[in-house]
């Protein structure tokens, strides 16, 4: 019996924000899978070990978890004022399919430092000491991103001491600017508020009708209150994702919100839509012990926020879904501006599961429409293992 010898691909395995996944050049792929398609979904889905009904991918460099079942390629662009495109694959654990309908902010920060490394921005783009600026094409989403990445002596500087809740260690700071972050191409119609309202009636067959925040900006999300669906707000990890019957009642608030939002035309689509809208509960800030042991006071925050990704509570926060809340708090009447105490701000800081978040925002409304210009956050990013991901040579 003739066995397929194993193929190498360069690649990068960088930490971004929150998240982790395995970085790629276009031009580095086979030439097979350099176009979108089925080709390109198998040897990322066997890059990163799915689908693994054991939901461990061993036999791969995913973590089995949805902040760490990542993938992205770059290439230099071919647009105008933009130095990289960035197209972000969202592989599933335990199904044999990659989500491309969303952004992953938290990926965002280590793509101007791979695009840096990889010769992808011009050199003249590079001080020798300073800050770069690289201008990012965000093309599953049709959205520009800009990356101020440190330098030192020409090359990325890595290492600082900026620290991040959800991230052990310090790193170098990566200021994000996710510019006209709302209504993203593909849903909403164009519209912030797809349904047109600040806050919807939605009705869930199961759970009842829940008040809604449905905001396309950053990622699409469905806001709803903590206290709703009998919850604080102050929950970690355990107490979601150990409960089946919790996350069956998310996934099917998700599924509804997406219908409602005009993502879906079909609610049975929703299992093949992963990855975007998120849904996330809210509530008015209070004490409590984050992951770590970290006690987050009252004081420390103007509102609790937990958001659910690829069907579990992520154990912090997604840079698509903070840009959200950061766009939502700064408009009056949302609930999650309500849960912040109702007054007109720019900027939020939220408690999640592993500590603390803040970002800046500032919208307005234009002929009844409301818009918002840039959001701003800080992550950092820091390259784990560089080389070569090796695949069985009959994947594709």
């Amino acid at each position: 019996m003739a066995h397929s010898p194993q193929i190498k691909i360069p690649a990068t395995y960088l930490r971004g924000g929150t998240s982790k996944g395995v970085f790629f050049s276009l031009q580095d792929l086979p030439e097979a899978a350099r176009v979108p398609g089925p080709i390109r979904d198998a040897l990322l889905l066997r890059v990163i070990g799915s689908p693994d009904p054991y939901e461990k991918q061993i036999d791969g460099m995913g973590g089995a978890t949805s902040s760490t079942s990542k993938t992205v390629i770059l290439s230099k662009s071919t647009r105008a004022d933009h130095d990289v495109d960035y197209l972000f694959g969202q592989v599933s654990i335990d199904k044999p399919f990659v989500d491309w309908s969303g952004n992953c902010g938290n990926l965002s920060a280590a793509v101007g430092a791979f695009a840096i490394s990889s010769g992808l921005v011009e050199p003249g783009r590079i001080p020798q000491n300073g800050v770069a600026v690289v201008r990012i094409w965000q093309a599953n989403i049709g959205k520009t991103i800009i990356a101020h990445v440190p330098i030192t002596e020409g090359a990325v500087q890595e290492t600082g001491d900026f620290e991040l809740d959800g991230v052990t260690f310090p790193a170098a700071e990566v200021q994000l600017e996710f510019m006209d972050p709302a209504a993203e191409e593909e849903g909403g119609g164009g519209s912030m508020f797809p349904t047109g309202n600040l806050v919807d009636d939605l009705e869930v067959p199961g759970v009842g009708t829940l008040k809604a925040t449905l905001i396309n900006a950053g990622i699409p999300t469905i806001f709803i209150n903590a206290r709703d669906v009998g919850y604080t707000g102050t929950e970690l990890q355990g107490a979601i994702n150990g409960d089946p019957k919790a996350l069956a009642m998310f996934e099917t608030i998700r599924a509804h919100g997406a219908l409602r939002m005009g993502l879906i035309k079909h609610l049975e689509e929703a299992a093949q839509r992963q990855h975007t809208p998120k849904v996330a509960f809210v509530a008015p800030p209070a004490d409590y012990l984050s992951s770590s042991g970290k006690t987050v006071a009252a004081g420390d925050v103007d509102l609790l926020v937990r958001a659910l990704s690829m069907g579990k509570l992520h154990h912090a926060m997604m840079g698509t879904a903070a840009v959200a809340i950061g766009t939502a708090a700064a408009i009056s009447g949302t609930l999650v501006n309500l849960a912040a105490g109702g007054v007109e701000r720019n900027a939020v800081r939220f408690g999640h599961p592993s500590g603390t978040l803040r970002v800046g925002a500032e919208a307005s409304q234009v002929n009844g429409e409301w818009t918002v210009k840039k959001a701003i956050m800080s992550r950092s990013a820091r390259v784990l293992m560089e080389g070569f991901v090796r695949v069985p040579g009959d994947v594709f």
